[in-house]
């Protein structure tokens, strides 16, 4: 069987298999420019009489109705032309949206290789005796409900829910089988923004309906009625669109038009309750700051402030991400490396949120021009979390980024960094070292900073001077001496580490090697006794070698100093809520060279409440190793291209990043569809 890999565009990753031709989005499909991209890779396809294509939403999070109609545009001329359209692995959100819209009596839905996805076939029972069947009410229980509807002539479900018999899930899933209306547990992503904005919000809170997607001519309209046909009919007159109703509780109907209006100015979002443990540690504020907004100082303000961090740093977030746009202002989390926006707040709040978080960072609330960064701590769950300010002004206002630096979430084990048992000893073999410089390399938000902590914290003892030079501290660790970069008044990285070599250190940790001063003191330093660590902006282990001589190392003093090189990655670990196990397919078998090894068994998340429906929860580290030895020594002494090192590796048959992370997925711990996304084959 042949296959082919490509990239179509900068989001579609393409792989021809045999007859197949496999699509994969590599980003969330509810934007014009992924919507447009799949679109045109899809018509490349055609011109190439590609017709039997498979769409692979493992990397898709959400779809808006833009996509969906693109999705049943290519189905239809596919048939024409005698082909077909499958879209495979499609999340619990995307089920959803799939169900609720009747996209599946368009095309093929396959949840994996081989299980399509059907709509249900309709079943026609009495609500009670739904209910009963389902053995949550008793059939003493429903004979008193229709006593009750008798004498008071409400409708069954109504009294159900006010006696406290059933709750109001089950009442409307029981319901929705009766008149086959389908039930949605309401929730970001569910509902396209742009259809929702069709509905003007004095509408829908007034008829207490929520406009979902649109598909075909017909909108799917939120409602927790199923036989309010006034209702439906206005919504019809007013948009110009067929209704088909879906079922939703109603508290999460009236929640969701709060969190996607945001035009009514009485009403503050909140994010979430604030729990009594939560406290702010408040710095006092300078006298020069004497006017602070009003509305800054109300605790509506304040509580919405909190609650936002206080929901952030529950659920694990690494950022929390306050953007001010034309309208509105949206609140983003960073949750396993990746942005989810959890709510939408008025326009006019976001000058006061701004305040409330630059008064609690100790920083100056009148200046909006210029960017600020400060720090906040807070108190919450019975312990300190501190948060890291930066501010920077945009066309609509300030943009906040709240760093979370939680100590109880990070990781100083070495044994805990996600290493096979092999790059552990092996990194442990490096650390052993009593001289000689280690380099961390990666992207931003790679965990580099994360393995240096862990690396002092297995080198740490009272025998031992370790110095540290971070920009900024972000942990603080017993015994060790750190050191903050202040830039503004000549605390540079070269500065303190040429200080630092004056007060006897045995290790030398230096945040990042920025310049070719830095670089130089710290081979230097490599060279004369100390150990030496560090971190570097590289994609690869060999990366890091090229990177230094480029500054201006020399490659002789390198070939000396240097005795090992981490290359590493982040990637997302399979929501254990919502785990599921597969076959791998046969094109990925023969990809990845597994034949002859048995059935290969690979696993996904589904998505849940859990993993916000991404299928991913927690991430783990992948790693490239490279250890100095002898022939690396002289090949570097001679100044090697990028070429020469390739070779070096594959010679040596050294552990890659994309291998090491293929060893995780054989266990379980992630997918090959992760490990493709973060690595970019």
């Amino acid at each position: 069987m042949s296959v082919a890999q490509e990239n179509l565009t900068g989001g579609i990753l393409r792989t021809r298999v045999g007859i197949m031709t496999h699509l994969a989005p590599r980003a969330a499909l509810n934007n014009g420019d992924m919507v447009q991209e799949l679109v045109e890779a899809t018509s490349e396809c055609l011109a190439r009489r590609e017709i039997q294509l498979v769409i692979d939403l493992s990397a898709v999070q959400v779809v808006n109705s833009v996509a969906l109609e693109a999705l049943i545009d290519l189905q239809d001329k596919l048939v024409r032309i005698g082909g077909w359209a499958k879209v495979i692995h499609p999340n619990t959100l995307l089920q959803d949206i799939f169900r609720i819209t009747g996209f599946t009596e368009y095309v093929n839905v396959m949840d994996s290789a081989h299980d399509i996805i059907k709509p249900k076939a309709d079943k026609q029972t009495r609500l009670g005796d739904s209910l009963v069947e389902k053995e949550i009410l008793t059939q003493k229980r429903v004979e008193e409900a229709i006593s009750l509807q008798q004498k008071t002539g409400k409708r069954m479900g109504q009294i159900l829910i006010e006696k406290g018999w059933a709750s109001e899930q089950d009442v409307l899933m029981a319901i929705g089988e009766q008149l086959s209306v389908p039930y949605v547990r309401l929730r970001s992503g569910i509902y396209d923004p742009d259809v929702v904005n069709l509905l003007d919000r004095k509408t829908a809170t007034r008829l207490k309906v929520l406009p979902l997607q649109k598909i075909r001519g017909a909108i799917m309209l939120a409602t927790d009625d199923p036989q309010a046909i006034p209702s439906f009919d206005e919504v019809e007159q007013r948009l110009g669109f067929r209704v088909y109703p879906v079922l939703a509780q109603r508290e999460a109907i009236m929640s969701a038009i709060q969190d996607v209006y945001t035009s009514n100015a009485d009403d503050i979002i909140m994010v979430g309750d604030v729990d009594a443990d939560f406290e702010v540690v408040e710095n006092l504020v300078p006298d020069d700051y004497s006017v602070i907004d009003e509305m800054a100082e109300g605790s509506p303000v304040i509580n919405l402030v909190n609650s936002i961090v206080q929901r952030a740093v529950r659920d694990g977030a690494s950022d929390i991400h306050i953007e001010p746009s034309r309208g509105k202002s949206r609140v983003r989390y960073r949750i396993d490396g990746v942005l989810y926006e959890v709510t939408t707040l008025r326009s006019d709040l976001h000058p006061a949120i701004i305040s409330r978080m630059k008064v609690m960072a100790n920083l100056d609330i009148s200046e909006r021009r210029l960017p600020q960064d400060g720090r906040i701590q807070v108190q919450t769950q019975g312990r300190a979390v501190d948060l890291r300010f930066s501010s920077l002004p945009g066309l609509y206002g300030e943009k906040i980024v709240l760093r979370i630096l939680d100590k109880n979430q990070s990781l100083l084990d070495v044994n805990k960094l996600g290493m096979s048992p092999d790059n552990v000893t092996l990194f442990k073999s490096l650390l052993d070292n009593s001289n000689g410089l280690i380099l961390v390399t990666g992207p931003t938000g790679s965990g580099k900073t994360t393995s240096l902590y862990a690396a002092l914290n297995y080198l740490n003892s009272i025998e031992k001077n370790i110095v540290t030079i971070e920009d900024p501290v972000e942990y603080q660790i017993d015994i060790i001496n750190q050191n903050e970069v202040r830039d503004n008044i000549g605390l540079s990285f070269s500065s303190i580490l040429r200080h630092t070599l004056r007060q006897d250190p045995d290790i030398v940790m230096v945040g990042e090697i920025r310049d070719r001063e830095t670089a130089e003191i710290a081979v230097q330093a490599a060279l004369t006794g100390h150990l030496v660590l560090s971190t570097l902006h590289t994609n690869h282990a060999i990366g890091a070698i090229t990177r230094m001589i480029d500054m201006g190392v020399e490659p002789y003093l390198l070939s000396s100093a240097l005795i090992g090189v981490v290359a590493q990655r982040l990637v997302r670990t399979t929501c254990s809520a919502c785990k599921t196990e597969y076959v791998a397919p046969p094109e990925l078998v023969t990809r990845f060279g597994w034949e002859g090894q048995g059935q290969i068994k690979l696993a996904r998340g589904r998505g849940c409440d859990e993993c916000y429906d991404s299928g991913y929860k927690g991430r783990i580290g992948i790693h490239e190793i490279l250890k100095a030895d002898e022939d690396l020594q002289r090949l570097v002494t001679n100044n090697p291209g990028r070429d020469e090192l390739a070779r070096y590796l594959e010679e040596r048959n050294i552990k890659t990043l994309f291998h090491d992370g293929l060893d995780h997925v054989r266990r379980g711990d992630t997918s090959i569809e992760e490990i493709s996304r973060v690595i970019n084959v």
